[in-house]
Order: structure tokens, then sequence, then C-alpha cells
């Protein structure tokens, strides 16, 4: 599925985008401030993990930008939290470059993912560590209709806030 906008293109990833995906991943795992992956984690088990096989579905945003083309600036993981009994239940990752943070990439990728989840028949999302210092996340989830069901206390390493809580978010579909 595919969603665009002037500016903005939401597509299904193919193993071809990792190439772009990959500088965007190591930024954001790399700075260790919102993914419990080690910072240091290195190209194929990045790969691995983003790129991961069915049912779990890649999506990217891409802005073009004239005279270079379309630009992947986000990317996203939606999977089923567990397999089997679980599997009704949605799991997602989100992921934006840096230099496009704040222009509403965030909140497009989430909305083309929970109406992915819907369509896919899943009748629920949990996001099981969100970092609870990090408020743009905490605040886009909540304006989508998320909740904090409860917080691991002392979880995440946050390299300048220190040992803070993960939040375990969900909602409906």
């Amino acid at each position: 599925m595919t969603t665009t906008s002037t500016d903005l293109r939401i597509r299904t990833a193919t193993i071809a985008d990792w190439p772009a995906i990959w500088p965007i991943w190591r930024r954001v795992v790399g700075a260790g401030e919102t993914y419990v992956w080690d910072p240091a984690t290195d190209e194929p088990t990045a790969r691995s993990l983003w790129m991961a096989p069915h049912p779990a579905v890649v999506f990217v945003a891409e802005r073009t930008d004239p005279p270079s083309g379309p630009r992947v600036v986000g990317t996203a993981l939606l999977k089923p939290v567990q397999p089997g009994l679980g599997a009704h239940v949605a799991n997602a990752g989100f992921m934006v470059d840096p230099d496009a943070a704040g222009g509403g990439v965030g909140r497009r990728l989430a909305e083309h993912v929970l109406d992915e989840a819907r369509r896919s028949g899943y009748r629920a999302m949990q996001f099981n560590a969100v970092v609870e210092v990090n408020t743009r996340a905490v605040g886009l989830w909540r304006s989508l209709g998320f909740e904090v069901i409860g917080t691991v206390p002392r979880a995440f390493r946050h390299p300048t806030a220190g040992t803070v809580g993960l939040h375990i978010m969900h909602r409906e579909l």
C-alpha cells in the first residue's frame, strides 16, 4: 500500500531500500536514546532486525528533493507483537532521519502504519519499550490514542538522563 501527499510518499519497502534505511537506523540506534538495541549494532545485524521476514512489513517515507529525486526520510516496521495466539495484536517501530525530525514524517508514518494494521486484521497495537523521557514519541502516541498501561522502572540506560523507565503503550484498533 502507498500513500502520498504533495511532498511525502509512504510505500512498502523492499530489500533494495535497505541501503537508504541503514544510515537512518545507524543514526537513530547509535544515539542510544530511543531503542534498546546496542548502539554499536553492525549493519548485517541491523538489517536482520529491521528487514524481518513475513509477517513483518517494512515501510519507507520518501521526500522528493529536486534534482536528486526521492530520498528516504523515515521507516517503520509492522509485525505481530507475539506469534500464534497473540498475533492479532500489532507491534511497530518507527525511525525518522534526524535531519527530518519535527516535520511531520513520524506522524504520517504512524497514521499509515495504524491504517495498515487495521487493514491487515490486527485488533490492537502495543509498544513494549517506549523510553519515558522520549517526550516527542510519548506525545505522538498519546495524541494517536495510545495509553501507557505500565512502565518498567529503570529498564533503559539513557546516555544523558541516566537509568529511566520503559513505557508499555497500547490502543485498540
